[in-house]
């Protein structure tokens, strides 16, 4: 279901299905922004090191952060100027 589908459902409720809806959608927000940003750095980090790990080929050191931004300039290059 899109966001657009969604919003055009969330008109057909009646008030007390909506202040729900509204309810646990902001337990729901509140619940995310507890949680600690070191855990996040941390998930940043590993996700980081796993897609280091996809990128190093078999005899050759994994890429530099700087041949990694290079690589992500040329396909942006490719994507958005070709």
């Amino acid at each position: 279901m899109t966001l657009q589908e969604l919003e055009q459902h969330v008109h057909q409720l009646s008030v007390a299905e909506r202040l729900s809806l509204l309810n646990t959608i902001a337990r729901s927000l509140q619940h995310d922004l507890a949680q600690p940003q070191d855990h996040t750095q941390q998930t940043k980090r590993a996700l980081v090191e796993q897609l280091r790990g996809c990128l190093k080929q078999p005899g050759k050191p994994a890429p530099t952060d700087a041949e990694i931004d290079a690589m992500r300039e040329q396909r942006l290059v490719e994507k958005y100027l070709t």
